[in-house]
């Protein structure tokens, strides 16, 4: 393999020990090989660091490995130039594998410039992930709390659900809050309504009418004190999301001009890909990155279905979240193109799509710093409005009609 960097490092990093092999050599001439053992203190690390810098060394490269690479990312960065590899590229030949030939290996690949690096967004947004992926975590915890209280009230016969569409409403957390005192009856608890629940009483009084006795009543309470903790800690966790956002409150209010894209969403996304998108060379790239885009599987001059890339779960998860909301916004486009393609292709490949769509419009937005504009609900049947002619007119003909066009409309320019 070609000589691309003279004093590089490869690192083995594993929970407790790194494993660093240093390799130095000229171009064209057997490189010298160095391995020590490093333990994972921050003492040990900050050692190992010193070591590197002492040795002159250019480079270091590391796999993704789950999380322990990130503190060894911290203790070298702003020291050394660091290139984090995606494990399943940095595979060695099998079946005689150490932690020093895996190191040795790393290092080998990394004098070669044959590792891809991964894209590491600054520490600042490193930070900002850290909140927005913990909201995350803190919403799917309070997500099966919910369904664990609505378990118990099924389980006492009391189908407040299937009256009320938000059981953790208002009106919803006021009859909670009766069924745990056991104070009042049915009717009494289904006057506690607000708003347009009031029109239905009462289906409220029979769904509120069931068998909860001390012990229920013990465990809802139980739940529920859990639950408002949730919603406390859900809330100071976005406090802290907008604190470290207002350096970019500009982007944020701009990326929520796209349709079923809201400010959490789009927390997700700069906290993902950062504020720019200097690490993606086109738009293709980025939905690439995210996993937003079908795999490749050719063969002997055949493409065969594959299912897309793996990618950036967070930052997938939100945009089809946020997909699942933009075709429900009445006159967009992308309610439009969402039924051609579910027509053809189903409910999830259309999402999917969406949400591929909107992640390029993300791309074009922050690298040109442009606001959104909806190309709107009739775009598609403009840009097809000569092919839509020529099949009407062909249908009607088939059917026995002399169809002659007069346009009583002059046409249409169809946006660029």
């Amino acid at each position: 393999m070609d000589v691309v960097v003279e004093r590089c490092c490869g690192l083995d990093v594993h929970q407790e020990t790194v494993v660093a092999c240093l390799m130095v050599g000229e171009f064209g001439k057997r490189a010298k090989k160095e391995v020590r053992e490093f333990r994972t203190f921050t003492a040990d690390l900050e050692a190992l660091r010193d070591w590197l810098v002492a040795s002159g060394c250019q480079q270091v490269a590391m796999e993704s490995t789950g999380v322990y690479w990130m503190p060894v990312y911290a203790v070298l960065e702003g020291s050394v130039e660091i290139v984090v590899g995606n494990a399943a590229h940095l595979k060695n030949v099998p079946g005689r594998k150490t932690d020093v030939k895996d190191a040795e290996w790393i290092a080998q690949l990394l004098r070669a410039g044959l590792i891809r690096k991964s894209y590491v967004p600054s520490k600042e947004i490193r930070t900002l992930r850290k909140f927005v992926r913990h909201r995350r975590s803190l919403v799917a915890g309070r997500t099966d709390e919910r369904n664990r209280l609505q378990k118990l009230l099924e389980s006492a016969n009391i189908k407040l659900g299937a009256v009320a569409s938000d059981v953790f409403g208002k009106s919803g957390w006021l009859m909670l809050k009766a069924l745990v005192d056991g104070a009042k009856s049915p009717g009494e608890m289904a006057e506690l309504a607000k708003g347009q629940l009031r029109k239905k009483l009462e289906p409220l009084a029979k769904a509120l009418h069931g068998k909860l006795d001390d012990d229920d009543r013990w465990l809802l309470r139980s739940q529920m004190d859990r639950l408002e903790r949730v919603d406390a800690d859900i809330a100071a966790v976005e406090a802290k999301i907008d604190a470290h956002l207002a350096p970019h409150a500009a982007l944020r209010e701009r990326l929520t001009q796209i349709p079923g894209v809201s400010r959490i969403v789009a927390a997700i996304v700069i906290a993902e890909i950062g504020a720019n998108v200097g690490a993606f060379p086109t738009d293709h790239h980025l939905a690439k990155w995210a996993g937003l885009c079908p795999g490749n599987n050719e063969s002997a001059g055949k493409r065969f279905s594959s299912a897309a890339s793996k990618g950036n779960e967070y930052l997938r998860t939100a945009l089809v979240e946020a997909a699942q909301a933009a075709v429900r916004v009445k006159g967009s486009y992308y309610k439009a193109k969402f039924h051609r393609l579910k027509a053809r292709r189903g409910y999830k490949r259309a999402i999917f799509a969406i949400a591929h769509k909107i992640l390029r419009a993300i791309w074009h937005m922050m690298k040109w710093a442009r606001d959104f504009k909806d190309l709107g609900e009739a775009y598609l049947d403009l840009r097809d409005q000569r092919r839509l002619t020529r099949q009407h007119v062909a249908r009607l003909e088939a059917l026995g009609y002399a169809v002659t066009l007069t346009a009583r409309l002059p046409e249409v320019a169809v946006p660029p």
